[in-house]
């Protein structure tokens, strides 16, 4: 089945780095096509897997001549024990490092010339690495990416190199309030041997105790073509994406095997959250707060209700928290709302900062709201003000092919499910008040959950 639109993409500039043997061609299957009212394509998604599971998804977008792509993998901090604390981080540095083809300057030098953006991210149950190139240039794109993802060489000296690179960056997090505050909030809630409870990037003592030979064989056991899923968005045309990935990626008979694509479902045991308190004293200005409980995991079905709360809660400024700690009594400058989900748990919380001496108000204004929404729910106003809110930053956070890519990544590798743009405005707008208020007085009667840093 063609993918191919009615206006093609620009033609591609060619790539004559070595490969191993291309797959033939994978079936073409198309999730959606969208068409204006003069009946051309304004945006089509489709999927094809290659042998040993790889999952290639494109977005064909009109109107741009900008492309995006995305590698995710299935792991992340959240895969690791104690003894590989922080080894996704450290590989997904160590993959920039260089190739049998490509020194770590030429994987540099060739997206900059192109005028590409170029990084990677590691999270904790996944990492991503993405560039974003005009669209004659996505083949050097995906040729750069295959090459990193199949064929790093993980040098000692390299391993060596990135580790000290990795302990500053382990201490310009710890110099940051923000960073700090929530990964303590987290180790409340999950325990510090958790895997959901650790830190992403690892601690001192963990990543000066990892080795090359432990490195290399989590690399090997985790970055095979069933765990990952390629994204791409822009001005493609799939078929031409299939074939450009498919060469990229048969380095070293990388696309062998028969095993099914990965989705990260989760273990279905939900991991003990602990109430309690956690602090840590350091030499701030400010007092950092995050306040919280128990949340809900990514893919329950009331995470669109929750999406609402939140929003009313803390979304914005003329939400609950920010009218009430900010504009009123002006207690804090910083003051939101979040959630965070996982495959098996997820947390919720407001987020402030604070002078020392408005640290016991702001507390006790917080724990007021958020027991008079768990008692009372939102007003019919705020509901309508959050489904607008959520519905406004899903459209416009869709304007452009980089977002549109992580869209696509996200559904394949995390949810197993894309839903369109309207089908997700469909299910903000059934959330209901009554939906919400029940929502509201089970999460917020959970256990307390808080965590301190500050003077």
């Amino acid at each position: 089945m063609s993918s191919a639109s009615s206006g093609s993409a620009t033609s591609a500039r060619s790539v004559s780095r070595p490969g191993g043997p291309t797959p033939a061609p994978a079936p073409v299957d198309v999730i959606a096509t969208i068409t204006d009212e003069a009946g051309q394509v304004v945006s089509r998604v489709c999927r094809s897997v290659l042998p040993g599971g790889l999952r290639v998804v494109t977005e064909q977008m009109a109107g741009v001549r900008s492309a995006s792509i995305g590698v995710w993998v299935g792991v992340g901090s959240a895969d690791e024990d104690t003894t590989l604390h922080g080894c996704s981080h450290f590989l997904e540095h160590l993959l920039f490092k260089g190739t049998p083809t490509r020194s770590a300057l030429d994987i540099s030098v060739e997206l900059d010339a192109v005028g590409g953006e170029f990084n990677a991210f590691t999270a904790k149950e996944y990492t991503c690495f993405h560039a974003r190139v005009l669209d004659v240039d996505l083949p050097l794109a995906v040729d750069v990416l295959g090459d990193m993802i199949t064929s790093s060489l993980l040098e000692p000296d390299d391993v060596e190199a990135e580790r000290e690179v990795i302990l500053d960056e382990i201490a310009m997090h710890d110099d940051d309030p923000d960073d700090v505050v929530h990964n303590l909030f987290a180790e409340q809630a999950w325990g510090s041997t958790s895997p959901l409870g650790r830190t992403i990037a690892g601690t001192e003592e963990s990543i000066t105790a990892l080795t090359r030979d432990q490195i290399e064989a989590f690399y090997r056991r985790h970055y095979r073509p069933a765990n990952m899923v390629v994204a791409v968005a822009g001005n493609v045309v799939h078929d031409d994406v299939v074939r450009q990935v498919a060469a990229a990626f048969a380095r070293g008979g990388f696309l062998t095997g028969d095993e099914a694509p990965v989705v990260l479902r989760g273990t279905g045991v939900v991991p003990e959250v602990r109430p309690g308190t956690m602090s840590s004293l350091r030499p701030f200005e400010q007092v950092n707060v995050v306040l919280g409980m128990e949340g809900l995991p990514r893919n329950h079905p009331q995470r669109f209700a929750l999406g609402v709360l939140n929003t009313a809660l803390g979304g914005g400024t003329s939400s609950r928290l920010f009218q009430e700690v900010r504009e009123i009594r002006g207690l804090a400058y910083s003051v939101y709302s979040f959630a965070s989900h996982h495959a098996d748990s997820g947390l919720i919380g407001v987020s402030v900062g604070c002078l020392p001496a408005k640290l016991d108000d702001v507390l006790a204004v917080v724990r007021a709201e958020l027991a008079k929404v768990a008692a009372e729910g939102i007003t019919a106003e705020e509901l309508e003000r959050g489904k607008g809110q959520l519905r406004g930053g899903l459209v416009l956070g869709l304007e452009d092919s980089g977002s549109r890519m992580s869209r696509l990544g996200k559904a394949e590798l995390v949810y197993d499910e894309l839903l369109s743009v309207e089908e997700m405005i469909a299910r903000i707008d059934a959330v209901t008040l009554e939906e919400v208020a029940a929502l509201a007085a089970e999460l917020f009667s959970r256990p307390e959950i808080l965590a301190v840093v500050g003077p």
